[in-house]
């Protein structure tokens, strides 16, 4: 049997448990502890995402980073076995560095050795606003407490490189947004049978918006979760200024305009309201799309989700086409990360509109898990 001894978070006072700084205090499978960026440009020529999380009870550590051109994707993913140096985000040929707590941040992909027109990064992630808090998040399937999660959002700028198909992309400052989300709790991974809960309490529809958009003087976040019939389990809608205190946006209500035969939004508006009633509308236009269920690791993806076990040392590196079917019919069955341009009094802002709607959604007039827009 192995040792258990302290690690070197275990020095510092911030202890929220009598336990190691090693373990977490549920012995839930599913505790996991990650985040997500998103970089992209204003004109939607190109839209980078990248993760890492680890999951301290299956004992793994995994990121991604995918990148979204034309119809084409490319994707990086590893894995490997969780060490104690918790304060080592990297895995494989990615790596995040907190530069400067909740205002700079390095993300960073190696090339491909073998492959030269691999994709590659080193970006300085520079934050604008300060971070908010996000909605606590709960979702239960039948009496089981299926998910719990804390999260925060930022949204700010990015410059760098990105090297990919033997070009060299620039970002430069102006021209590009970037937005991130952090969050921890418990959250489904694979490789758990779902027994009496899932077939008795399969969900018939769900519905997903989560909107970060950073104008020059300003941050805007919008969060709607509905049921099947509409009835709203999650809900957020606030503006942020720097030295202003944060004000809320009232019942965001989304208008969306889908593309014919599909539930794949291309534009859309938010209706919000100032604290004093007056009604304001958050337009949106979209630029690219990124499906998370293809290359990021996210369900329904059938070639690699988050938490799951690789095997140590684990890299895999893909391309996929975006405009083949078979792609199209997994993503629909996804959350999908859109690159958007926003309208709010006149101004005009860049963001996130990532959405996700499934099965039977009331309000939208979708009947079930085949309906589509007309």
């Amino acid at each position: 049997m192995a040792v258990d001894r302290p690690v070197a978070l275990d020095e510092y006072p911030i202890h929220q448990a009598p336990l190691s700084m090693k373990h977490v205090a549920t012995g839930d499978r599913n505790a996991y502890d990650r985040c997500i960026f998103h970089v992209f440009d204003h004109e939607g020529r190109a839209l980078l995402i990248v993760g890492l999380g680890v999951y301290p009870n299956t004992g793994v550590i995994d990121a991604y980073a995918t990148l979204s051109r034309g119809d084409q994707l490319l994707a990086v993913r590893a894995s490997d076995a969780l060490s104690d140096d918790r304060m080592n985000l990297s895995v494989g040929p990615l790596r995040i560095t907190v530069d400067e707590p909740l205002r700079r941040l390095t993300l960073h992909c190696d090339p491909d050795p073998d492959d030269p027109g691999s994709l590659a990064f080193d970006i300085e992630w520079s934050a604008d606003f300060p971070a908010v808090w996000e909605p606590h998040h709960t979702q239960r399937r039948g009496d089981r407490l299926m998910l719990e999660g804390r999260r925060y959002v930022q949204a700010g700028n990015c410059t760098g490189t990105i090297r990919a198909g033997g070009e060299e992309i620039l970002l430069t400052a102006g021209e590009w947004t970037g937005t991130r989300d952090r969050s921890w709790g418990v959250r489904p991974i694979p490789g758990e049978e779902g027994g009496r809960a899932a077939e008795e309490h399969r969900p018939e529809g769900f519905h997903w918006l989560w909107i970060p958009v950073r104008f020059e003087d300003r941050f805007v976040m919008v969060i709607a979760q509905e049921d099947a019939d509409g009835y709203r389990t999650l809900n957020e809608a606030l503006l942020v200024r720097e030295g202003a205190p944060d004000a809320q946006l009232g019942w965001p209500r989304t208008d969306i305009t889908y593309r014919p035969g599909t539930r794949h939004p291309e534009r859309a508006v938010v209706h919000l309201a100032d604290p004093a009633g007056k009604p304001l509308e958050l337009g949106v236009e979209i630029l690219r799309s990124s499906p998370l269920a293809v290359g990021a690791g996210y369900p329904p993806a059938t070639d690699w989700q988050h938490g799951s076990w690789q095997g140590r040392g684990w890299t895999d590196r893909r391309g996929y086409d975006l405009s083949d079917p078979a792609t199209q019919r997994m993503a629909a069955f996804g959350v999908t990360d859109h690159a958007a341009r926003f309208t709010l009094d006149g101004q005009t802002g860049h963001g996130i509109f990532e959405h996700g709607s499934f099965g039977r959604h009331d309000p939208s007039g979708f009947t079930g898990y085949d309906s589509v827009a007309p």
